[in-house]
């Protein structure tokens, strides 16, 4: 199914019955890589999972959108289908827009589960800004002897090259819009969330690292961390079933 939300088609997926429950990817997943939760929640809840703009069926927005661009966009959405009292799934970048919705229309939310979020400016260390300086001196030089009609052509080789591999899988606007969204620090909006908040991940997840959990546990007013052990930055995949007895446990109030 589609819906129009700002001139972009956002297209999504709802399954069962119930209460509300909405699920939000992560950068460079869509509605499959949620799937697994679908599968878990539609017998006792009405599942929505959506692809976000840019990625899955969905538009690709036509210009470059931050963290906040991403959210007023799903709240367009929640209000055009008429999801209430929701009990909402962030993951990763869907982390980043679930803390920004939960912070600014708490009546909408029952409960937030944030999976290995996004949303906290990583510790930047030496070796870190040696690495960004490098990368951008190679690229003058890449670029310093390549004429006009060739320049993208070999900027596309060299992001190729020595990109993220976030940032190798994006092209054109999506990129730009990576660049804008991994600076966004979500940090100051924690203290606003008053949804009870689960927090979920891998032991050993080296995208958004295990302090960062820390950090939203200590800051989030009522919030519980629960750390899978081994897994990684998709830790509902890579312990699902210990993933399932937690989600289950957290709602079976509901």
């Amino acid at each position: 199914m589609k819906v129009e939300i700002q001139g972009l088609d956002i297209n999504y997926i709802q399954e069962g019955q119930g209460q509300d429950v909405l699920l939000l990817h992560g950068w460079g997943g869509s509605i499959e890589t949620m799937i697994p939760i679908v599968n878990i929640l539609k017998n006792s809840f009405r599942v929505t999972a959506v692809d976000l703009p840019g990625f899955g069926k969905s538009t690709t927005p036509g210009e470059v959108i931050d963290s906040y661009g991403y959210a007023e966009i799903i709240k367009g959405f929640i209000d055009k289908t008429g999801l209430e009292n929701i009990i909402l799934f962030g993951h990763s970048h869907g982390g980043r827009i679930s803390i920004i919705l939960s912070s600014r229309y708490e009546d909408l939310f029952d409960k937030v589960i944030l999976i290995d979020s996004a949303g906290i400016i990583p510790k930047r260390t030496a070796t870190y800004y040696i690495k960004v300086y490098t990368f951008k001196l190679m690229k003058k030089v890449y670029l310093a002897f390549t004429s006009k009609d060739k320049r993208q052509e070999v900027l596309e080789r060299f992001y190729r090259k020595h990109g993220s591999d976030d940032f190798k899988e994006a092209d054109g606007i999506m990129r730009k819009i990576m660049v804008k969204v991994v600076n966004d620090n979500l940090r100051h909006h924690l203290k606003d969330i008053k949804s009870s908040v689960l927090l979920i991940w891998g032991e050993k997840d080296d995208a958004t690292p295990l302090y960062m959990a820390r950090i939203m546990e200590k800051e989030i007013p009522d919030a519980g961390l629960v750390v899978l052990e081994g897994a990684g930055h998709y830790s509902y995949v890579d312990d699902f079933n210990t993933f399932k007895v937690v989600i289950n446990s957290f709602l079976q109030n509901n």
